[in-house]
């Protein structure tokens, strides 16, 4: 029988008492004033930012669901804040220094030519080099989804957008003037305009472009963590099935606000049902996706975390 050894008292986040491995402490006083001092200086960097988002980006129907997936993420960071606080302290300063920097750099180089890309996308960067530079890599385990979630809140390049949502809205465009001339309407179209009786609509971006769907993906990202699924193959199948499923709910989208024209007239389609044709699509892309969720339960089961054998 061994006789009782000590615990070495080097090894990172380890204290040795009575031969017993202990946990690291958690924050010191030290460590709460520089979190204190970051969360200071993360709020002097982005509430300008938020607030010109909210004045020009966010102002827009096709970039409006910024301060939702902002708001959700912050939710999902409170949702961490006892497993946060509960992690010892051991702080990654060769991972997190280079981060944190390259952010300010990323911030500063957005902020000056007024790039949203860049200066939205620091903040992903920043977190997580603050939470390396505080708890190291296990609590950038932790709030990992959170800032994965804010890349959906980054405005996207006007390049890439109009390069993206052209096709995708002629395509939006053909099925449904072909399913509604399928169903007897007097429908024809001409590009990404559809003639409906006396009426002609335009299929903006909003309606079927590129930020719907990245909106949609967003969506269908958080019914995933919400759902705790840990298979990679069940999720990234459902990831890649929400392109398009999001496509099918900007179909049905577009057709119900050329019904009410058609039946109502132009101003009812215009008017609060054009807003209410946003509901549709989310309301539409979110009852496919639970059909898929129940179809995919027949190759994938009991793989939700906290789920017994």
């Amino acid at each position: 029988m061994r006789g009782e050894g000590r615990v070495p008292a080097d090894r990172a986040g380890v204290v040795a008492k009575d031969g017993v491995a202990a946990p690291a402490p958690a924050l010191t006083g030290g460590d709460k004033g520089l979190l204190a001092l970051l969360l200071f200086g993360f709020a002097a960097l982005y509430l300008p930012t938020y607030y010109d988002l909210s004045h020009t980006v966010w102002a827009s129907d096709e970039q409006g669901h910024g301060p939702i997936i902002l708001a959700v993420a912050l939710w999902l960071l409170y949702q961490q804040r006892g497993a946060l606080a509960a992690l010892p302290s051991r702080p990654a300063y060769w991972a997190g220094v280079p981060v944190f920097l390259f952010a300010l750099a990323l911030y500063a180089f957005g902020r000056s030519q007024s790039i949203y890309l860049f200066e939205v996308s620091s903040q992903i960067f920043l977190l997580a080099g603050g939470t390396l530079l505080l708890l190291g890599w296990p609590g950038l385990k932790l709030i990992w989804f959170p800032l994965f979630f804010l890349i959906f809140m980054v405005p996207l390049p006007e390049v890439l957008v109009t390069a993206v949502t052209t096709p995708l809205k002629s395509a939006v465009s053909a099925v449904a003037s072909s399913l509604l001339y399928w169903g007897g309407y007097p429908v024809g179209r001409a590009g990404v305009i559809i003639t409906v009786g006396q009426y002609q609509l335009l299929v903006a971006d909003a309606c079927a472009g590129l930020n719907s769907m990245f909106t949609l993906e967003a969506l269908g990202m958080l019914y995933m963590k919400l759902m705790n699924y840990t298979s990679a193959g069940r999720n990234l199948t459902l990831a890649l099935l929400l392109v398009p499923i999001s496509f099918v709910a900007n179909i049905v989208r577009v057709m119900v606000l050329v019904l009410v024209t058609y039946h109502f007239g132009d101003a009812a389609g215009q008017g609060f049902v054009h807003g209410f044709a946003g509901m549709v699509l989310f309301m539409v892309a979110l009852m496919i996706m639970l059909v898929v969720d129940k179809v995919l339960n027949l190759f994938w089961h009991d793989n939700r975390q906290g789920k017994k054998a």
